[in-house]
């Protein structure tokens, strides 16, 4: 069964409340972690990851905190996925061609290969700036 980490989830929850925010705006930790109920360390090691990775940026000192180092309309799901689990793969088959003896035989490796690409392709363009203003949508439908 293909399944998110704890981690990449976590990972998900704090750039996209980092994405709710102003641009230029560096949230405390603390804030982030509370609001998307993160354990606050967990969610620190995260971002040092994905700060390495250019994504977000890190402030010390009093005013510090995290904020975006991309608009969010040019990060997408899938990056942050796989910058946190590696890439994905569907079936152990679609890992490198001849990694399963049965690549050129077998009809289903064609339909996991065709399904993997539907499913990067999806995720490629869900950008945290459309999770961002889902968000807002269903933060104010809510009441």
């Amino acid at each position: 069964m293909f399944r998110l980490s704890r981690a990449a989830e976590y990972a998900i929850r704090g750039m996209l409340h980092l994405s709710c925010k102003s641009d230029s705006e560096a949230l405390g930790i603390e804030e982030v972690s509370k609001a998307q109920d993160v354990p606050s360390a967990y969610l620190a090691k995260l971002f040092q990851l994905l700060a390495k990775k250019g994504y977000v940026r890190s402030f010390r000192g009093a005013g510090g905190g995290f904020a975006l180092a991309k608009n969010p309309k040019d990060i997408t799901l899938l990056e942050i996925i796989e910058t946190i689990e590696g890439r994905i793969f569907l079936n152990d088959c679609l890992i490198r061609e001849g990694y399963c003896p049965r690549d050129n035989v077998c009809p289903v490796h064609d339909v996991w290969n065709e399904a993997q690409k539907k499913f990067l392709d999806y995720l490629n363009n869900c950008t945290f700036e459309q999770l961002a203003a889902s968000a807002r949508k269903k933060q104010k439908q809510k009441g």
